[in-house]
């Protein structure tokens, strides 16, 4: 007996998706509520569960195509036996004669041993390069022992995969060494994925629709690096969670906003629409992209559960597991490119948003205080605005009350 798996709800106003890998194959044991597949967005992805124990049977898409929601995407057979587990009938075994001389056996492949790095699927090589990890440090349990989506996370989560180190060296390195002509150079083609083509079209739509200006300051990170240093063992031990320098940032917004509250703003058709909350977008890194889950009310939670939700904004990503819901609204993002090292950036506006703070790498510079040069930790902080709404006066004052709050932390506490 054969059961229909379609295509779920994807979410609000989301009718289509794109088939980003099947995570079981046909003749593949399948159990209860195991994911098969996973569709990919425009925010996230989706993995679509078995209904039913039984082997995967026909799949009725291929990976990148297009299905809408309702569709028959694959079918499972009830009480059906694995491809693998079905014994090879004895007659099909050759059987040496007696008298014949039996050469020696070559010893087999380890059978959890890794394929060859072009063997791998684009969506899984694009996991394994974010994360710079080397391949042959995770067993594979997809077809003919491929590394599938599920394998690398586990991988990860479990601690066991490896980076590459500088003795591995790497895939690109490994195929330009080995051409040995230069007919043996070879291109890529691969689809851009659905997340991948609805940032670049809301990127695209930022710079057609608002009227985007960046304004820069700079700010002292030593009394965010003291206070960190003098607390963080004590945050940590009460509330199970490392104290970082986001809570400051996040805090530090909704203070600027209370002041600025047309940062915070937006424009819908000729009117502008005030919002008395900070529902704070936090961008974070994910295999097919950057996404911006938002902390919602942030202006009513602490430093702990601040950084409670970021991390787990940030593990989910990872995962691919973020809910659609989670990723709809704001009205401010902060986006900090300092984690990669970015020195200086112009952030670019998360529409319907009005603003967007860049946060960047913290380094040592010199700097004048009380007439002295000094030494100091230095961070670039970048705000870009949408012009039609912020005045250049309103943007400055924003981002100089996002540098009092982070050089003098009292003041978070005390609302000033």
């Amino acid at each position: 007996m054969a059961t229909n798996v379609i295509v779920p709800a994807l979410g609000e106003s989301i009718t289509e998706a794109s088939v980003g890998q099947w995570l079981k194959q046909p003749g593949e044991a399948v159990a209860v509520d195991e994911a098969i597949v996973a569709l990919e967005t425009d925010k996230v992805a989706v993995e679509v569960p078995s209904p039913v124990a039984g082997v995967m049977g026909e799949q009725y898409f291929q990976t990148g195509d297009t299905v809408t929601v309702g569709a028959l995407i694959a079918q499972i057979v009830e009480g059906g036996v694995p491809a693998a587990a079905v014994p090879v009938p004895a007659a099909a075994v050759p059987v040496p004669a007696a008298a014949a001389p039996v050469p020696p056996a070559a010893a087999p492949a380890p059978a959890a041993e890794t394929p060859a790095y072009d063997a791998i699927s684009p969506a899984v090589r694009v996991l394994i390069d974010t994360y710079n990890l080397d391949p042959a440090s995770m067993a594979g349990t997809g077809k003919d022992g491929r590394l599938t989506k599920g394998d690398v996370l586990a991988a990860i989560e479990a601690g066991t995969a490896r980076l590459k180190s500088a003795a591995t060296p790497a895939p690109a390195a490994v195929a330009a060494a080995a051409a040995a002509a230069p007919a043996e150079r070879r291109e890529e083609r691969v689809k851009m994925t659905r997340l991948r083509q609805t940032i670049a079209r809301r990127l695209k739509e930022a710079q057609n629709s608002a009227a985007m200006l960046t304004t820069f300051n700079d700010v002292d990170m030593t009394a965010v690096i003291e206070a960190r240093a003098k607390y963080k063992d004590m945050f940590e031990k009460k509330h199970g969670i490392r104290l970082g320098f986001m809570s400051f940032f996040a805090k530090a917004v909704v203070l600027a906003l209370k002041d600025v509250p047309s940062v915070g703003a937006a424009i819908e058709g000729d009117e502008i629409i005030y919002k008395d909350y900070a529902d704070l977008g936090v961008a974070v890194s994910s295999p097919g992209g950057l996404v911006v889950p938002i902390l919602r009310n942030a202006q009513a939670k602490g430093f702990a559960q601040i950084e409670k939700d970021i991390a787990d904004f940030g593990d989910r990503a990872r995962k691919g597991t973020l809910k659609i819901d989670e990723l709809q609204g704001g009205n401010f993002t902060i986006s900090n490119g300092g984690v990669f090292g970015s020195l200086l950036s112009t952030p670019i506006l998360n529409p319907p948003q009005s603003g967007v703070l860049g946060l960047h790498r913290v380094e040592d510079r010199p700097v004048v205080k009380n007439g002295q040069i000094v030494i100091r930790p230095m961070m670039y902080l970048a705000l870009s605005y949408d012009h039609r709404l912020i005045d250049g006066r309103e943007a400055v004052t924003f981002l100089v009350r996002v540098k009092e709050a982070i050089e003098d932390p009292a003041r978070l506490l005390i609302d000033l």
